[in-house]
């Protein structure tokens, strides 16, 4: 049976309790992570960040939490680039939500945790960075002609900045090590779960019209319309 398959039957049974609004609440999380440390930190020197991140010593130690609350970690940018991430984390996670319905969506970004969490086992710490990376991959999928302003003032076609992104993924695998390898792969096992098998119907379907293609001018130069 498929895995989308699977999914659909999942659906059936626990679609009702499905959690919407998810990626309001994610983002929200990060909101309020970045301003508990901008104002908590100076001060008492606690770090919320520093408690949520990700490390695979301090999780075997067993501070379980930082399995999960890594994926709270905001940007670590200005406060205009926090601010600008945040609300495109939001307008693309929605955007995903109302395509999908609650349930998908929220499958969809589980089994990136999924993957990050397996990540930072295998490379001793996870990032919800590719966990992001892989919600705007998926938007670009769908809504590959929706523009945004590139430096607030250059308008930009969205499947043009997944391109350019996944040229740097596939640069940073190629070149990187093992641990990053591995990061990336699982950090993005969601996207390839729910666009892989179309994406390969995609690439057979234009070999098989390329080749019928090719039989056609062969054909056609041997007399066979004529």
């Amino acid at each position: 049976m498929g895995f989308h398959n699977k999914i659909r039957q999942w659906q059936l049974r626990y679609g009702r309790y499905a959690p919407q609004n998810l990626m309001m609440y994610m983002v929200g999380a990060m909101a309020l992570v970045y301003i508990a440390d901008y104002i908590l930190a100076p001060v008492t020197g606690l770090s919320l960040s520093r408690l949520f991140v990700f490390t695979r010593e301090e999780v075997l130690a067993g501070q379980i939490w930082r399995i999960f609350t890594f994926t709270f970690l905001p940007p670590n940018d200005s406060l205009l680039f926090i601010v600008f991430s945040l609300y495109f984390y939001y307008l693309i996670g929605s955007s995903l939500e109302r395509e999908w319905g609650s349930f998908w969506f929220d499958i969809y970004y589980l089994c990136g945790v999924i993957g990050a969490i397996i990540a930072g086992f295998i490379t001793g710490s996870a990032t919800n960075y590719y966990l992001n990376m892989s919600l705007f991959f998926a938007f670009a999928a769908l809504y590959p002609n929706f523009q945004v302003l590139l430096f607030f003032f250059i308008p930009i076609k969205i499947k043009w900045l997944a391109y350019l992104d996944a040229a740097l993924f596939l640069v940073s695998f190629i070149t990187g090590s093992w641990s990053v390898r591995a990061a990336i792969l699982a950090s993005l096992i969601n996207f390839i779960l729910f666009f892989g098998p179309s994406f390969f119907r995609g690439i057979r379907d234009a070999i098989k019209t390329r080749q019928r293609r090719a039989q056609f001018q062969r054909e056609y130069r041997d007399g066979r319309w004529n």
